[in-house]
């Protein structure tokens, strides 16, 4: 069967961290310029191949002082290291969905990472593209990524989680 080449629809996709703020609350943050391929044996995502693109400069959480902590050297150092990168070491169909696991590259530090992609089908659109759909979701560490900054709270814990969550919704576009 030919391989069949898909590219991440940026306007229909997006791609969130969820963190824990106080232990209190979470501050849910996002990606807003990503890219990603998708490539497969037909329209059967087993053993197809991911990857992935995220500009450090584009982290919005809806706060500006926020944002410009998180893109500062105490955390992704976006000067330094301006992308994100994911490259899929293997997709296993599990059930109706998928296992993604790959290479998670953050701030120069690269770590295996496994993540679930929920797979939502393949439809046209009224302009005659198909189209595939993803959730997905996971968890890795920050500080095995090298974002170690944090603050210890008066009444005990730290300000920030370890634990960040990974929420995607991610459509892909076929390729003719």
């Amino acid at each position: 069967m030919a391989t069949t080449q898909w590219v991440l629809d940026p306007t229909h996709s997006e791609l969130q961290f969820k963190v824990k703020h106080l232990m209190i609350t979470t501050v849910t943050g996002s990606l807003h310029l990503i890219s990603a391929t998708l490539t497969s044996e037909g329209d059967d995502f087993e053993n197809g191949k991911v990857t992935f693109e995220g500009e450090t400069s584009s982290i919005n959480t809806g706060n500006a002082d926020r944002d410009n902590h998180l893109k500062s050297a105490d955390f992704f150092d976006a000067e330094n290291f301006p992308k994100i990168t994911f490259e899929s070491t293997s997709l296993t169909k599990d059930g109706d969905d998928y296992i993604l696991n790959g290479n998670l590259t953050v701030k120069g530090v690269t770590k295996p990472v496994e993540l679930n992609a929920e797979f939502g089908g393949i439809a046209t659109d009224p302009w005659g593209n198909t189209k595939a759909g993803f959730t997905l979701s996971g968890k890795i560490n920050r500080t095995d990524f090298g974002l170690t900054w944090n603050a210890a709270l008066e009444t005990g814990g730290v300000m920030v989680s370890e634990a960040v969550k990974i929420a995607g919704e991610l459509q892909f576009v076929k390729q003719a």
